[in-house]
């Protein structure tokens, strides 16, 4: 069997999950690293020039926004200057006349005086250093979560996202179609990722958390007859009614917008199959989408909950997963066991066999 040392990175709102996994060793012995996510990094990078009084050009690929794009605002509004090449455009808006429409000015090159600001999802520079800091070997395979909303230059991407979800379960919802090698052309996001690792197999974070806390015991002993997973992470709370391999339903909300009782209700009501889509739109989350033959007259009860923002659940009926004993790995974890799914060797390298 080949020897195996993969790089998992989970890219969230608010962290950024690394665990690097040699398949010579135990799990125990892996690096593994819990590090602001980069939209938090470079949102305060912009932020320091702000108050430098700097001119900023945005370089590199499209990202995920959130700071990053408040902190551009702000520059704007301090009355600086932003340039941005077209792909880090992106960050900000799929529709580039809008992009310049909030004071941003396109350009091919950073023009002299404006301090280059480098947009992407993965640092590898500064991961490279730091294997070279703590003479860690570098890994030799990938895989890579991030949230992709998709490309959506005129339909609101809260919808966009949800429509992609929707077709997955149309189409049979198999848990093994939640990892990429070559991700829709509309997952811009993705496919950005993929030009700077060009071999990583891509999840989206949601989902990845889903994968990940599947692995814990608790839910394994319930995956037969179905159970309610559900991931609350920093910036989205993502649920799926899951059976065996296959998914039979999926909520997604912001979780700043959920409260303990709100969180409740939706999760209570999407396990009896009576929560609908334009609810929880109109509420400023994503959606909600439930197979129409999804057992409702049966429900999954038990529940599995993870992410690190799982105070919300508390009081409700649950099992708190922490896969191999690290609630915060959760994504790395189902970003491994997707990696050794599509590469044909979860069967042979068996999750349990290496303790991974």
């Amino acid at each position: 069997m080949p020897h195996l040392r993969i790089l998992a990175i989970d890219v969230g709102g608010g962290t950024q999950d690394i665990l690097l996994w040699d398949s010579d060793q135990p799990l125990e012995n892996a690096v593994k690293l819990i590090l602001p996510a980069p939209t938090q990094i470079i949102g305060r990078r912009i932020q320091r020039l702000t108050a430098a009084r700097a001119d900023i050009c945005l370089t590199g690929r499209l990202m995920g926004g959130g700071p990053v794009n408040k902190a551009i605002k702000q520059h704007l509004a301090a009355g600086l200057k932003v340039y941005a090449q077209p792909g880090p455009a992106l960050t900000l808006g799929d529709n580039l006349d809008r992009v310049k429409e909030l004071g941003i000015e396109l350009v091919d090159q950073p023009p002299n005086g404006a301090i280059p600001v480098v947009l992407g999802d993965i640092d590898l520079a500064a991961l490279s250093r730091l294997w070279d800091d703590f003479e860690v070997s570098p890994p030799k395979q990938y895989a890579l979560a991030v949230q992709d909303h998709g490309f959506s230059p005129q339909l609101s991407n809260r919808r966009f996202r949800f429509q992609h979800w929707q077709a997955f379960l149309r189409q049979g919802g198999r848990l093994s179609d939640l990892a990429y090698r070559s991700p829709p052309s509309y997952l811009t996001r993705m496919a950005a990722g993929l030009e700077i690792l060009p071999s990583a197999i891509l999840m989206d974070t949601c989902t990845a958390g889903i994968r990940g806390a599947l692995l814990d015991p608790e839910a394994q002993a319930h995956q037969d007859n179905g159970l309610l997973v559900v991931n609350i992470g920093n910036a989205h709370t993502f649920a799926a009614l899951v059976q065996q391999d296959r998914l039979w339903g999926l909520y997604e909300h912001h979780t700043r917008l959920l409260t303990p009782a709100k969180l409740a209700d939706h999760l209570s009501r999407f396990q009896a199959g009576t929560l609908s889509d334009e609810e929880i739109y109109q509420d400023q989350g994503h959606g909600c989408a439930i197979d129409p033959d999804y057992p409702a007259t049966a429900p999954f009860r038990f529940t599995v909950i993870t992410g690190p923002q799982r105070r919300l659940a508390e009081g409700f009926p649950a099992h708190f997963a922490a896969p191999f004993g690290d609630l915060m790995l959760t994504g790395c974890f189902g970003l491994m066991a997707a990696y050794l799914e599509l590469s044909g060797l979860y069967h042979n390298y068996g999750i349990g066999r290496y303790r991974l």
